[in-house]
């Protein structure tokens, strides 16, 4: 019994000592080789490895390249089968990045650290340095929930992703400033603190004493979702705003739902819920709204639709423009800030320049932050962490 015992005992620890995951199906308990190491820095260079036995054809495809939806750089077979390239390290920024076997998009497996954008799980590369000193953990940490709220606007019970700031919990009577976050097309209630890497941007501001302490509110933008899809909850169907056929035959009413529900749920219905389930400061002064892409559209609706709602609000590489009429009676209401941004190659940035020149002519104080690239995240979380430190002052 007791060489049974010591025999089990040997086999558990040399599996242990040959793998990295919990459950033992489809493991492969061959002979051992030397550990495949991906991605892997050194100095001024980084090595991407893969171990593909039958590939005849092996590529990386990046983030950090000027084509990062067509380029590739091809990869050389070496020892054993594993497939190898070594590049210049990039520009300190968070970058993602998947091999290309044999015309098949597959991810580093060797590889951990991963984000979710959309439907998509991209392994990640962070390459540190000053632009990237705020995206990993700082020492206060806040707290991320998912609290849930009923929408009549939307007939759904949604959920939401909100953070709350070191201390909140320990200091009962202080209120809070509130940030609206809204995420582009694609994205969900968790896109800003996966991609954008929300949470860690404000937990280092915050701890910095660079910005304000605050709430911020992450909603899902898809009127005709519950959650993300992760969560597997069926959507409702989604009628498009371009079938012009269906709009000719729906009411005002239904015509304003589609275009401005989700908009309106956000403003009617999502701030009054975060006034009174948390500590937060129920005044203009104290909201500010942002968003990237169609999240920045959003943005644009609510000061539109609710112009004395918000005094802090940053349209983000946004798909949508404001008319001289609506502009200036956002003037009128009273903006601390008005924050436009977006990249110079950003397929928006035209939009972009034609708000910018909107505002300028309606007199609307405000600042057109210009930043290298296009429509990325590397552009978006740059913008967090370049606008947040201006709010609530």
């Amino acid at each position: 019994m007791m060489k049974r015992i010591l025999a089990t005992l040997s086999l558990c620890l040399a599996v242990a000592g040959t793998m990295d995951a919990q459950e033992l199906t489809n493991f492969n308990f061959g002979g051992r080789q030397r550990p495949v190491i991906s991605p892997e820095i050194q100095n001024d260079s980084v090595t991407f490895r893969l171990k593909a036995d039958y590939a005849t054809i092996v590529k990386l495809s990046g983030s950090w390249m000027p084509n990062p939806w067509g380029g590739t750089i091809d990869m050389r077979r070496g020892e054993n089968n594993v497939w190898e390239v070594k590049i210049p390290l990039p520009e300190p920024e968070i970058y993602t990045y998947n091999f290309v076997v044999d015309g098949v998009a597959v991810n580093d497996p060797q590889n951990v650290l991963v984000q979710r954008d959309g439907t998509r799980y991209l392994p990640m590369l962070t390459v540190p340095g000053e632009r990237t000193e705020n995206y990993g953990e700082a020492h206060q940490h806040g707290t991320v929930s998912h609290p849930w709220y009923h929408s009549t606007i939307l007939g759904l019970d949604r959920r939401l992703t909100v953070y709350t700031p070191y201390g909140y919990e320990n200091n009962p009577k202080k209120k809070y400033p509130v940030l609206y976050l809204l995420h582009g097309a694609g994205g969900d209630e968790e896109a800003w603190t996966s991609m954008g890497r929300a949470a860690q941007i404000l937990d280092n501001l915050i701890e910095k004493g660079l910005a304000e302490p605050m709430i911020v509110v992450m909603p899902n933008g898809n009127g005709n979702q519950a959650a993300a899809r992760t969560l597997g909850i069926p959507e409702k169907p989604m009628q498009m705003r371009w079938d012009r056929e269906a709009m000719a035959k729906m009411s005002e009413a239904e015509r304003d739902l589609l275009m401005n529900g989700y908009v309106r749920s956000l403003c009617t219905e999502i701030v009054p819920f975060i006034e009174k389930n948390f500590r937060a400061i129920a005044k203009p002064a104290s909201r500010a709204i942002a968003g990237l892409s169609m999240g920045g559209g959003h943005t644009i609706s609510a000061s539109i639709l609710y112009p004395e709602m918000f005094d802090y609000i940053c349209p983000l590489s946004a798909a949508g423009q404001a008319s001289p009429e609506q502009i200036a009676t956002l003037k009128k209401a009273g903006v601390k800030l008005y924050f436009l941004a977006c990249g110079n190659t950003d397929f928006l940035f035209e939009g972009s320049k034609a708000l910018d020149k909107t505002l300028t002519e309606q007199g609307l104080d405000h600042e057109f932050f210009v930043s290298e690239g296009g429509h990325v995240w590397s552009n978006w979380r740059l913008y967090l962490n370049t606008f947040a430190q201006k709010l609530f002052k």
